[in-house]
């Protein structure tokens, strides 16, 4: 069931009944003038901004508004986009968000407030960001602790504020952990789930999304909802991958499975991309294989292998120390291999098994051997190093695509071969995962084959370049990689999308529309949660 909170208006405050007479009077003309139309009349009359901080002043929080100095809010991982918002809001309870977002909700259409969610602040086209709106700052959000349950079927219940790498320690302490990661995991639960949470694991276990048993979460009118598979299922369902539309998440129960202490990670080129696309693909299709299984493109870098030294040995010290990468491109297959100390003989053998199968350069071998913690928080290791050299907070214009198996290698052909052939400016991730991992009830929107690929273009831009690494330079070539993906009629999806048309958005997610549409209806009638995205910019109407 549904619970409602109670009221939360002050009832001795002045400025509390002010707003109630507005909201009555507002009621009144919205009735006269909207006829069966739920949108926005332009008869209605807006709150001042100064009464709508004087009304969210009024509630009964245990956490606190922030009116000004409110600069981290307007900034996000991309560094492109700085909508100021009104207020920030730093919850300390559920009953916080609720009781704003209420509020809100019941101050109508006349107040033009919008509410984004924003966990640690790594979205990169301003998505978590409220121009004049309010921010909810998801971190302060202080919960339950962690709770790690055992059993058949063992999960943990983390705040929709908990950092990914705060439950991957906490879990460890059990031996557990989750299954499906993100390549970063300084991110929160909440912002990756509204999305989808991809890494290599994602070929066996999914996405994140897909690992979740149970959520709580806040919708657009205040409302605290329980939510799983068996229970308010449509919301459970349309809150994962759902970009923040339909609700905030401020709990969640994730899936997990024992936790290995130690990874094989291991590295090898291709010069031939259908070569290095085929090895991907055999290995997703076997039952036992890696534990995770990424890849990425290199483009004109020099000295590919010695970067590689100082995280990783080669199986054939003098072999790879003759091979050049010059000029060229090559496709990199990374691997990994969960294992305990004790099981370390029969993980080689498996390893080696793997690995005869497979077409690489054989001087490009590359081993190592690391911690589970290690492995996973990878990522992090080069963060600290970015942002020691001030290379960190740059604009980041990041380009995700998903890509049917079946236009993969015309895709490659194209981006690889002519768009991108000089040079890149960041990581360009490239794996296979298998559809059949992934749960089609969500709002995540994927390529309709039973094989398809995620392409990541991880660019970083130079502040006041004007060259081939300014911003404005990998603007202009994503803009080509996707009008090349539309010229060529290529069945692509972005992924964390980013459109400016609800036309647009229509097209992103074609059949499946109608049904965001009506969800965003139920659960967000007002249109006030993640207004980044663009999506909907005003009230969904509703028939009589």
């Amino acid at each position: 069931m549904m619970s409602k909170p109670g009221g939360f208006y002050k009832h001795g405050s002045l400025s509390s009944i002010k707003i109630f007479i507005l909201l009555l009077l507002n009621s009144i003309l919205h009735k006269a003038n909207s006829g069966c139309n739920n949108s926005a009349s332009n008869s209605l009359v807006p709150f001042p901004p100064h009464e709508i901080l004087s009304s969210l002043q009024t509630l009964p929080l245990d956490g606190h508004f922030s009116l000004r100095d409110n600069g981290d809010a307007a900034k996000d991982f991309g560094n492109i986009h700085h909508f100021p918002p009104l207020a920030v809001l730093h919850p300390k309870t559920v009953s916080d968000i609720s009781r704003t977002i209420k509020h809100v909700f019941e101050m109508g259409f006349a107040s033009e407030l919008k509410v984004a969610a924003r966990g640690h602040g790594h979205s990169f086209q301003g998505q978590a960001q409220a121009h004049g709106g309010l921010v909810i700052n998801m971190e302060s959000l202080q919960g339950p602790e962690m709770k790690v349950h055992n059993g058949e079927f063992p999960y943990v219940d983390v705040s929709g504020g908990e950092l990914w790498i705060n439950i991957l320690h906490e879990t460890l302490k059990r031996g557990l952990a989750p299954k499906s990661w993100t390549d970063y995991l300084h991110l929160t639960v909440g912002g990756t789930l509204s999305n989808a949470g991809i890494s290599g694991q994602a070929f066996k276990h999914g996405p994140q999304i897909n690992n979740i048993f149970q959520l709580e979460v806040i919708t657009g009118t205040g409302e605290v909802v329980t939510c799983s598979a068996n229970r308010n299922a449509d919301l459970f369902y349309g809150v994962l991958g759902g970009l923040g539309q339909f609700g905030i998440i401020t709990r969640a129960r994730i899936s997990l499975e024992p936790a290995p202490k130690m990874v094989k990670w291991i590295r090898v080129l291709y010069s031939e991309f259908s070569t290095f696309a085929k090895d991907q693909e055999y290995l997703i299709s076997l039952k036992n294989t890696f534990d995770y299984i990424e890849g990425f493109v290199t483009i004109n870098r020099t000295g590919i292998l010695n970067n590689w030294r100082s995280s990783f040995d080669p199986k054939n010290p003098l072999l790879a120390s003759q091979f050049s990468s010059d000029g060229k491109t090559f496709y990199c297959l990374e691997m990994a291999k969960y294992f305990n100390p004790d099981e370390a003989e029969v993980m080689n053998q498996s390893v080696d098994h793997l690995l005869l199968k497979l077409s690489y350069i054989p001087p490009t071998l590359f081993l190592s051997e690391v911690s589970y913690v290690e492995f996973l928080d990878r990522v992090h290791v080069s963060e600290k190093k970015l942002r020691a050299k001030g290379l960190w907070e740059v604009p980041h214009p990041w380009l995700n695509i998903l890509i049917p198996r079946s236009e993969i290698h015309h895709f490659a052909d194209e981006v690889f071969g002519n768009i991108l052939k000089d040079t890149s400016n960041g990581p360009i991730l490239i794996y296979p995962v298998n559809q059949t991992r992934w749960n089609s009830k969500t709002s995540l929107v994927t390529p309709e084959e039973d094989v398809f690929y995620l392409v990541a273009f991880l660019s970083s831009a130079v502040p006041n370049s004007t060259g081939a690494d300014s911003l404005e330079h990998i603007l202009a070539q994503n803009k080509r990689i996707i009008e090349f993906c539309t010229r060529a009629q290529l069945r692509v999806k972005q992924y964390l999308p980013y459109y400016s048309t609800q036309e647009e958005w229509q097209a992103h997610f074609e059949s499946r529309w109608e049904a965001f549409v009506e969800r965003k209806r139920a659960y967000d009638p007002l249109a006030l949660l993640a207004p980044g995205h663009r999506i909907f910019q005003k009230a969904v109407s509703a028939s009589c």
